[in-house]
């Protein structure tokens, strides 16, 4: 079966209704794939591969939200088993342990089917930087993939996987996805463990996630999110920041000017991106980048190199012939600097991170280019420094001012490039920014990555707080404008999305009660039913059940995209003389039925 291309959904659909095997399709994905293609440092082997496939034994896709779903994972985070090399032969080491966010994912049912290549180390934005060769770009090979997790990146674009993990210090997740026509989300520092990963600068570090579109992505980052107790630098969420939302018609500020480094093609695409945000409800703002382009300049022109050094300089130190020269000189620069600079680097970088966030306080959001200007291979050979910087422009800030960041494609540019912009928020804004790339991806669609491939625009489902909120599928009585919705409401829950459960649940009128309510059954002749999902904080919880009254309860609901939730259920003894009433599809239809009857 031919699955380039596929999303999340097309993977799930072909486990859940068309009952394929995992062992075959991953079997074939993996025999198709070519070791000499530059985007791969490792490929599985047959035996690694079905080491993983024997965790998926006896388990379905109702068990596990990512069954059976490919990725792929940058070279420089351990998968339990393979090689990490962070691009560099000589360095490279077997991993005895996946890293938190790689066990996330493979214990959800996802199987690594390789590790990508990247800028050796993680050292630059532009995929030429490795001794496994540059990684071409996905639309035209003759310009960079982007970097430093170019293969991530393009693996995405070319179909190959529906996700991918990369990393983002300085840029590393959005400028790949903005040059590949994917989506690049780089989440608060913190948000996602990062244990397990080749530091580039630890403080700064994020693991980041491609994706062809706004759903696939945001589902990953809801897997991936959690405190991890065995990384210094994890982080809990903030439930009244993480909560909030932008609206219909966000403010959002973009640069006041643009230094666009030559590249007009780039600029006219930046200039319709802004009318297109315009037309979709957006009120546009100017701003003084001054602070966030003095603070770009701190993370490669201050003493943040020295932070490269404590990473990996004892290893630059020995000169290894696989080094890159472009890389190995960055680093080495490290010795230059002095305690004494770091803190004088520290006070500066508090300062200019403050200036920005008081800034930020008035609007939703930032918007940028992506990149300033789209490089041919060539033009990086010829100036990879000077190049590389102008990449940064827009994104080297981001981490050190503490804000979390969203890279999707907006248009084609005159030359048929991608062209990619950036939501830029603070910490703990991951959510509303979800939400907002989503808005954006409904009012104009783009195609999968590289492929002439429409790419559905399927409903986010924002992430509850991990530990501090609960998500709820509600059926009935507690669906918006219902007589029990109040329950919901009066106990801070927020309303996220409308959906339907996997296909195979029965809905039921029950008899006897006040107000009127339904009760949910799983039944494999059933059908998708429609729900409600609401976040509510975990500590008023138990009281909301407390108030549910026998036969209903609360259990685990599967969902259409595979995901399982907390929601409403029903005992079996309480379908005694209750009426099917599965053929409507869910409550509110039910009772509009009933109305229409009536007024006749």
């Amino acid at each position: 079966m031919h699955t380039t291309g596929w999303t999340l959904t097309d993977w799930r659909t072909a486990y859940s209704t068309h009952k394929e095997n995992p062992k075959e399709l991953l079997t074939s994905l993996v025999a198709a794939l070519d070791t000499n293609d530059p985007a791969w440092t490792h490929i599985v082997s047959q035996a690694e591969l079905n080491d993983q496939l024997a965790y998926l034994e006896g388990k379905s896709s109702a068990e596990l939200p990512l069954y059976g779903i490919p990725f792929a994972v940058k070279d420089n985070i351990d998968v339990a088993g393979l090689p990490t090399s962070a691009a560099c032969p000589s360095y490279a080491y077997e991993a005895r342990h996946s890293a938190a966010t790689v066990a996330r994912l493979t214990e959800a049912g996802a199987i690594v089917i390789g590790k990508t290549n990247l800028d050796q180390f993680a050292t630059g934005l532009v995929g030429t930087r490795s001794p496994y060769g540059a990684v071409p770009n996905s639309v035209n090979p003759d310009y960079i993939s982007g970097g430093s997790s170019s293969g991530s990146a393009v693996v995405v674009a070319r179909g190959i996987v529906p996700f991918s993990l990369g990393t983002d210090t300085a840029g590393s997740g959005r400028v790949p996805a903005g040059f590949n026509n994917i989506v690049g989300l780089k989440p608060t520092k913190g948000r996602f463990s990062t244990r397990g990963v080749v530091p580039a600068c630890r403080s700064i570090d994020c693991v980041s996630v491609f994706a062809l579109g706004m759903s696939d992505a945001a589902v990953i980052a809801q897997q991936l999110e959690a405190f991890d107790p065995q990384d210094a630098y994890s982080r809990a969420p903030v439930v009244n920041v993480q909560t909030h939302s932008f609206g219909r018609t966000p403010t959002l500020a973009i640069p006041a000017t643009i230094d666009w480094c030559g590249d007009d093609t780039q600029r006219d695409a930046w200039l319709t991106a802004l009318e297109q945000l315009k037309a979709s409800g957006a009120n546009i703002v100017t701003m003084d980048f001054a602070p966030m382009q003095a603070l770009a300049q701190l993370l490669y022109g201050g003493a943040w190199v020295a932070e490269r050094g404590a990473a990996v300089g004892d290893f630059i130190a020995k000169q290894s012939s696989d080094i890159n020269p472009v890389v190995g000189g960055i680093i080495a620069q490290s010795n230059n600097f002095s305690a004494i600079d770091v803190f004088n680097a520290e006070y500066r970088r508090a300062e200019l991170a403050q200036q920005i966030q008081g800034l930020m306080k008035e609007v939703d959001a930032l918007v940028v280019p992506t990149t300033v200007r789209f490089p041919t291979q060539a033009e990086v050979a010829a100036d990879p420094v000077g190049v590389n910087s102008q990449l940064g422009l827009f994104t080297n800030f981001v981490n050190l001012a503490d804000c979390a960041a969203l890279s999707v494609p907006a248009n084609k540019r005159r030359d048929g490039l991608p062209f990619g912009i950036t939501f830029i928020a603070p910490a703990w804004s991951d959510n509303a920014l979800a939400e907002l790339g989503a808005t954006w991806q409904q009012h104009h669609p783009w195609s999968k990555g590289a492929l002439a491939q429409p790419l559905a625009v399927e409903p986010i489902l924002p992430a509850g707080i991990d530990g501090q909120m609960v998500r709820i599928a509600v059926v009935g009585a507690h669906l918006r404008g219902m007589p029990l919705n109040h329950q919901l409401t009066s106990r801070d829950a927020r309303f996220i999305c409308e959906t339907h459960t996997a296909d195979e649940y029965r809905l039921y009128a029950l008899s006897n009660t006040q107000p009127p309510k339904p009760g949910l059954a799983r039944d494999g002749s059933g059908r998708a039913i429609t729900v409600e999902l609401w976040d509510m904080p975990v500590h008023l919880f138990g009281s909301f059940v407390a108030e549910i009254p026998a036969p209903l309860g609360i259990g685990s609901v599967s969902l259409a995209d595979g995901s399982n939730v907390k929601g409403f259920i029903c005992e079996p003894a309480g379908l005694a003389g209750a009426t099917d009433i599965t053929g409507y599809g869910g409550w509110r239809h039910y009772l509009n039925s009933k109305k229409s009857v009536a007024n006749l």
